[in-house]
């Protein structure tokens, strides 16, 4: 069977490569990949019966494993519908293998059933494309070499210093199957290693800015979202390089640095979305040195916009620039943990008197909220109710619209072990239920938290079955339900009613207890409260029942979006009162 030959010798060169896991949507034209994949034995198959939910959830098995994960769909249309996730993937630098099964060529552009042009589909979205060779009997023995080195090549680019997606499009004839029993012949032989090192910074480079350093006594150390969980060695590195120059991190709650051990012993500020929205009474940083993406913060990026700090150097591996108000004046493509080592080996400053205004400036913010949220209950107040359950090492992913933005602003900085995952690369709200089970997936033995917003719950509702399916016990989902897009209320279109109603918010009046039972799920509803009474016990208690227990869950927590935006905005002037009085 050629179809089968070809099949399983780009299975063993991704299994040499060091594949570990695909996700499968069935399909006909695909069978070939499905028999191979599921034979092999160092390689895991997870079956979705929905495409864009199989490449949501390899999109976060692959950010919490940070090696590739593959996927296999059939042709037609089942091929369209990886493609956000495709473009998430690019966008955030998280690697997969996207095998499209496809017509052979005389069928092409022919009017067949269930044909579609699927080469080269995705377009800039994915790092390459390739159309592989058509199987054939009896193929030279260049024929197969070529497949192996092409599993390989294909898994170094999209595990490489940018990471991404890959497709490899797989025409195949019929007949597709085998006569049974299928009986897998894996070759073990002969297969391409590609490897890669790291890019060191030259020591003009570190020479330039350790005397840039020495000079500026006012400098921030900025870490935007990293895509899936940053390394140790990159934690510790970037701490130990806060701690010599004395700059304080300001850490996205996805950079991997605002939780952890290392919050006890560095200066790690996460209340800057909040401080930042009234002019702070300290003066611009003249040194801002920047890891990760673009922060979430939005008045984080305004302050930075309207300040102009004289010196922003961006460090990034991957050489893919993130700097929308283009402002960066040194990019540095180099490795990050190399850079922190070498440039901490050549500055030891510690804290100065204009680090610690802004460390005050944080303190005194932390305590005005913790005050404000303890008193007052809406959406963001769940916030700290979440963190604290989280009492030992859990991953958390978090929604995007409300909820990222919500622990941006209220994630208050702890020595808890709590891995923070978001699909911040194009920071839609499709797929955020996948990618969260596929992060549960990979670490099956840890909590999964995902907190999440009605709306986006309502676009992947498809992605639930996979808890079932894969037994998906260690899962916690905290849904934000303020009946409709709540996070317009912040756009200045929220005043033109009744358009803003229908046109942006546009409640759906669901009931989302129904979808819980058919999916076998737990479900339990905070209910909405009066203004004043604290629902903190009633959520603690639900938390800690479900990340305790071995049941999947669904904790709904029932808000008026419209008063947690005021109550929200009522925060912020709070904050700018106080300092207000204090000065």
């Amino acid at each position: 069977m050629p179809n089968l030959l070809f099949a399983e010798t780009l299975v063993s060169g991704l299994a040499a490569a060091g594949l570990r896991a695909v996700c499968i949507a069935p399909g006909s034209r695909s069978t070939p990949l499905a028999l191979a994949f599921d034979a092999h034995p160092q390689i895991e198959t997870f079956l979705h019966l929905d495409e864009r939910c199989a490449g949501f959830f390899a999109l976060g098995m692959a950010q919490a494993s940070q090696r590739p994960v593959a996927l296999v769909c059939t042709s037609g249309t089942a091929a369209l519908e990886f493609h956000a996730a495709a473009v998430e993937a690019q966008m955030a630098g998280v690697p997969l293998l996207l095998l499209t099964a496809d017509r052979p060529p005389e069928l092409r552009h022919s009017g067949a059933n269930q044909t579609i042009d699927q080469v080269k589909m995705y377009g800039d979205h994915v790092l390459w494309a390739v159309d592989a060779a058509l199987p054939e009997n009896e193929p030279p023995q260049v024929a197969l070499r070529n497949l192996s080195t092409l599993a390989a090549r294909a898994y170094a680019i999209a595990d490489g210093l940018r990471k991404g997606p890959v497709q490899i499009n797989l025409p195949f004839r019929k007949p597709l199957e085998p006569p049974p029993p299928y009986q897998p012949r894996f070759d073990s032989g002969q297969t391409t290693s590609i490897q890669q090192g790291i890019l060191q910074p030259t020591t003009a480079q570190i020479d330039e800015l350790a005397a840039l350093i020495a000079q500026n006594e006012r400098g921030w150390i900025v870490c935007g979202p990293w895509a899936g969980q940053a390394p140790c060695a990159l934690v510790d590195a970037v701490t130990d390089l806060g701690r010599r120059t004395g700059y304080p991190l300001l850490a996205d709650p996805l950079s991997g640095l605002r939780f952890g051990p290392h919050v006890a012993s560095t200066t790690v500020l996460g209340s800057y979305e909040s401080f930042l929205q009234h002019p702070p009474d300290f003066d611009p940083p003249q040194v801002v040195i920047r890891f990760g993406a673009v922060p979430t913060s939005k008045w984080l990026n305004e302050y930075l916009e309207c300040a102009a700090p004289p010196y922003q150097i961006h460090v990034r591996s991957s050489g893919v620039w993130g700097d929308d108000s283009h402002r960066v004046r040194f990019f540095l493509q180099v490795d990050e943990i190399a850079f922190c080592r070498r440039l901490a080996e050549r500055v030891d400053r510690g804290i100065g008197s204009w680090s610690a205004a802004v460390l005050a400036a944080e303190q005194r913010t932390r305590r005005r909220q913790a005050q404000f949220l303890r008193e007052t209950w809406f959406d963001a107040a769940a916030i700290p109710v979440i963190l604290d359950a989280l009492t030992r090492k859990a991953n958390l992913f978090v929604g995007n619209s409300l909820p990222v933005r919500h622990l941006d602003q209220f994630g208050r900085p702890s020595r808890r072990q709590i891995h923070i995952y978001g699909n911040r690369g194009a920071s839609g709200i499709d797929g955020v239920v996948s990618s969260a089970l596929g992060v549960a997936a990979a670490e099956p033995s840890t909590p999964m938290l995902l907190l999440i917003g009605d709306v986006s719950f309502y676009h992947d509702l498809n992605g639930l079955l996979a808890i079932r399916q894969r037994n998906l016990d260690n899962v916690t989902i905290v849904l934000f339900h303020n009946d409709g897009g709540g996070i317009f209320r912040r756009l200045p279109v929220a005043q033109h009613q009744p358009q803003f109603k229908e046109l942006f918010l546009t409640p759906h009046g669901l009931d989302f207890a129904p979808a819980a039972k058919m999916y076998g799920l737990d479900y339990t509803q905070i209910s909405e409260p009066k203004i004043g009474t604290p629902h903190r016990a009633t959520l603690t208690a639900a938390l800690t029942a479900s990340l305790n227990g071995a049941r999947p869950t669904v904790i709904e927590v029932r808000t008026d979006g419209m008063q947690d935006e005021r109550l929200r905005r009522k925060m912020v002037e709070t904050l700018r009162h106080s300092k207000e009085e204090l000065s």
